[in-house]
């Protein structure tokens, strides 16, 4: 989204976000989880299907639990109104 930025990694792999919204800025922090969901989407130019095929192999799981988990994060995120869906 606009106004969205990746303020840090941290080591823990834990990222944090800054967002410009309505009140002004607000920071988000995302579990390491969210952190490999983030990049995998990023890495990915935010097609769910590539970066659920790499959460599946990192996790060692079934693409399709991993794309499961991935549009539920999605979700969330948009409804934070971090991310958009992009036909």
């Amino acid at each position: 989204m606009p106004g969205v930025s990746v303020a840090s990694v941290k080591s823990d792999g834990c990222l944090e976000l800054v967002a410009d919204t309505a009140r002004g800025r607000a920071r988000y922090r995302c579990g390491p989880t969210a952190t490999a969901m983030w990049i995998a989407l990023r890495v990915h130019d935010g097609n769910p299907d590539a970066a659920a095929h790499i959460l599946a192999d990192l996790w060692h799981t079934d693409p399709v639990n991993a794309r499961t988990d991935l549009e539920i994060w999605v979700e969330e995120m948009s409804d934070a109104g971090l991310m958009r869906a992009e036909p």
